[in-house]
């Protein structure tokens, strides 16, 4: 089987070092502040059943159609789907624009984390008690069902992380103590990646393993603590009637997609530095098990704490339970306050979601240089010169767009952004690139792909996924959303109506791509509408056009002097051949 390399192109020094970013990549926060929460809400362990079944029908074929594509067509998204569907141009485009609008947010996270991280270099933790020059009168060491009294560590977090405005029309003043720590959390990142994926598959050897070893120091000391028990049994007891709610189902899915990464572009442009003959199953079982079963390891440890708190102050573990950053920098951190050796496990903690926050971090970076290197390399050498500088322009311009994050007004960006990107936007790019790639493209292209590739065609069970399951199950995903969707609020806070309209923009930031794409095609096509939408769904025919342009610029004038030769000579020429 011939390995058709591409010149100049670079690939991964070891295979398992893809394997280990694609990990990184898909496991992140998600699965820590996310899954459990979900788990809890939707039934127990009864989540368990739809959670599993959505991986096996839907994140498992698509993940191995997404890798499939980049490693055949060595290109990033907006490359690939530009030569895949000309028409859908556009969704790799808005995969880029989506990847670069969360980089710019979700650098944020790992602020936080360092800024947790070194307040826990201390004998007593910060958030332990209520004597300290940020708390309010409000302040109680237990958990309370009333909305006036909160804990030392929403305290913490409020009054001295984020020094909180009341709302998104009041901006304040900068906080210069995040704005450095974000800063510092840029240079890390540019420091992992400068190199490409030579300097990136060295450091996911440390990123996406180490976490692994926290998990398990943590769920090892959760368990030891009383009422871990507890917590564990309120996580996995099933609730069997809630599977009767198509909600659990919707859940199960979009929690399945946005974990693993799916439309993010990240994955196949990871991919498209694969060797040609890579063995792509493989990695897609590594990428999509380990993901999920993260998720259920990190179940164990946060609910394991849970347990403890309830046990400790008295309450449900309902009342507990949360999700998003108020699990990983209010909830948890409150367990650790009463816990043996309290600091080092916060230390360990926060180390560990800064490794989790920065693989996934490179990954979205990397959909940025990947796709501008893929269309606009020679102009962009030419100014920048070397790839680390275009890394270096990138990583400046999310760090800029960051800055409204570290301000007092943060939080309330954080939220408006993270609401209208992650939930909104995501669903409708993955499935038109689903239509776009499982049905214009085709199944039957892309299994003649994969077995050119490896030597061996998709199984029925996948073909199947692709031309059937994947598209209905994504329309029926992307339709709840729309139905089911809830303006973004922070806590009880509600957004004014001009915000939202502003979260509107942002969604519409990565979305308007789709559309611009098409209307691009079509108009740089040649013939008639009905020409140009026939060739516009024909994969490849963009590349024909320029091909065709540029045989004309090269051999054009040829073509007139071989005009003007008389039909004898041409002839005697011939015969002579």
């Amino acid at each position: 089987m011939e390995d058709k390399q591409e010149p100049g192109r670079p690939t991964w020094s070891r295979q398992i070092e893809f394997t280990l970013a694609g990990i990184g990549c898909a496991v992140g926060l998600g699965n820590i502040w996310r899954f459990p929460y979900l788990c809890y809400r939707s039934g127990g362990g009864a989540f368990l059943v739809p959670y599993l079944i959505m991986l096996v029908v839907l994140g498992i074929p698509l993940l191995h159609m997404e890798l499939t594509l980049g490693q055949y067509l060595r290109r990033g998204p907006v490359q690939a789907l530009a030569k895949a569907c000309p028409l859908l141009k556009g969704v790799g485009m808005a995969t880029v624009a989506i990847s670069f609008i969360m980089c710019t947010y979700y650098n944020v996270i790992i602020t936080w984390a360092l800024y947790y991280m070194f307040s826990s270099f201390r004998s007593d933790l910060a958030w332990e008690n209520c004597n300290n020059t940020w708390n309010t009168v409000n302040c109680t060491d237990h958990v309370s069902n009333s909305s006036y009294a909160s804990t030392p560590s929403q305290q913490f977090f409020n009054f001295r992380v984020l020094e909180r405005t009341r709302g998104v029309e009041e901006t304040g003043s900068l906080r210069w103590e995040l704005f450095l720590l974000m800063l510092l959390a840029w240079i890390l990142v540019y420091l992992c990646i400068f190199k490409g994926v030579k300097s990136t598959g060295k450091v996911v050897y440390f990123t996406a393993l180490f976490p692994y070893v926290i998990l398990l120091a943590l769920l090892i000391n959760n368990v030891q603590l009383p009422g871990a028990i507890d917590g564990i049994r309120f996580f996995i007891i099933p609730e069997w009637n809630k599977l009767l709610n198509v909600e659990v189902w919707v859940n199960a899915a979009a929690q399945i997609f946005n974990s693993i990464g799916i439309g993010f572009g990240s994955l196949m442009a990871m991919a498209s530095y694969n060797s040609y003959n890579n063995n792509i199953l493989k990695d897609t079982l590594a990428i999509a098990i380990t993901n999920s079963v993260t998720s259920i390891f990190a179940g164990f440890v946060i609910f394991s704490a849970f347990g403890y708190m309830s046990h400790l102050q008295n309450v449900p573990v309902s009342e507990i339970a949360v999700d998003g950053p108020g699990l990983v920098f209010v909830v948890y951190p409150q367990a650790f306050v009463t816990m043996p050796v309290a600091p080092l496990w916060a230390v360990l903690f926060f180390f560990m979601l800064l490794c989790l926050g920065l693989d996934s971090q490179f990954a979205m970076v990397e959909v940025m240089v990947t796709s501008v290197l893929d269309s606009y390399s020679k102009p962009v050498l030419k100014y920048l010169r070397r790839k680390e500088f275009l890394v270096l322009v990138v990583c400046s311009a999310a760090f800029l767009m960051g800055i409204p994050h570290v301000m007092q007004v943060g939080i309330y960006v954080f939220q408006l952004m993270d609401h209208y990107t992650a939930i909104v936007s995501i669903m409708f790019l993955a499935f038109f690139e689903i239509i776009g790639v499982c049905w214009l493209y085709g199944v039957k292209r892309l299994s003649s792909n994969l077995e050119e590739m490896t030597g061996k065609p998709p199984s029925i069970f996948f073909k199947a996924c692709w031309w059937v399951i994947c598209p209905v199950l994504i329309t029926v995903i992307l339709v709840f959303s729309v139905i089911q969707f809830k303006p973004a609020r922070y806590e009880s806070y509600e957004y004014p109506a001009w915000a939202q309209g502003v979260g509107w923009l942002i969604a519409l930031a990565s979305m308007i791509w789709i559309p611009l794409g098409a209307l691009h095609t079509l108009w740089v096509l040649p013939g008639s509408f009905t020409e140009k939408l026939k060739k516009s769904i024909t994969p490849f025919s963009l590349d024909d056009e320029s091909e065709g342009s540029h045989y004309q610029e090269k051999f054009g004038d040829l073509e007139v002097i071989s005009s003007a030769v008389p039909p004898s000579i041409k002839n005697q020429i011939q015969t002579n051949l």
